[in-house]
């Protein structure tokens, strides 16, 4: 016993002090609050709903909007794009100046010259077609064509894209008409001639009748 004193005063001290708490073992601290069970728990995960998470409202990939540069009476595009979230073609902006329209055809189709163009990809306000260089009144930012009156011989036709920055360049084309516009025109100045030619005769036949009469008075 002499020789070994550390050893026996390691075991009082542990048999004074007593075995320590299962629950904090290991730490040497008391608990933080009371522990409960293990049926608290699976009741706690009963008790608790997850919220549903919200889909976006456009699912897959944006589509390009229902809209044709060269359609007729249409809404556009930049209106479609606002109401439902398409896709637009590239605009230039409001305070530029409109890219020149592409005008397809200008053509006889029996009682009218037609003029018809496309859009261009820019904000556009009105239209204006220019015949020879004279202006015809505006058109509104959705048309695509105007029907036009005989046009005599060959004129330059032309369709300018406007806004409030200024009118763009102008796209042209040279109306010539066609063969079958030609003889409607050279009926209307034959029927023009023959109608002047039958008031001359009745002119004269009238005059020559008046002539007879003051001779037969003089006789």
């Amino acid at each position: 016993m002499r020789n070994h004193p550390l050893p026996l005063v390691f075991v009082c001290l542990l048999s004074i002090r007593g075995p320590l708490p299962s629950a904090c073992a290991g730490t040497g601290m008391p608990p933080n609050g009371p522990i409960l069970p293990t049926e608290d728990y699976d009741r706690l995960d009963e008790d608790t709903t997850v919220a549903p998470v919200r889909q976006s409202t456009h699912a897959g990939p944006l589509q390009r909007c229902d809209y044709h540069p060269c359609r007729e009476k249409q809404t556009l595009c930049e209106v479609l794009a606002a109401s439902s979230g398409c896709l637009c073609p590239g605009l230039t902006l409001h305070d530029r100046r409109p890219e020149p329209p592409e005008l397809r055809s200008v053509s006889w189709n029996g009682s009218a010259v037609v003029v018809r163009w496309c859009a261009p990809n820019s904000h556009v306000k009105n239209y204006v077609v220019t015949i020879g260089g004279e202006e015809m009144p505006l058109l509104a930012n959705d048309r695509r064509s105007v029907a036009l009156e005989q046009i005599d011989g060959k004129a330059e036709v032309c369709v300018t894209a406007l806004n409030n920055a200024g009118g763009s360049e102008r796209s042209c084309m040279e109306y010539q008409p066609s063969s079958s516009s030609l003889p409607l025109t050279a009926g209307l100045i034959g029927g023009a001639l023959g109608l002047l030619l039958l008031i001359l005769l009745v002119a004269l036949l009238c005059r020559r009748r008046r002539l007879k009469k003051q001779e037969t008075r003089h006789v």
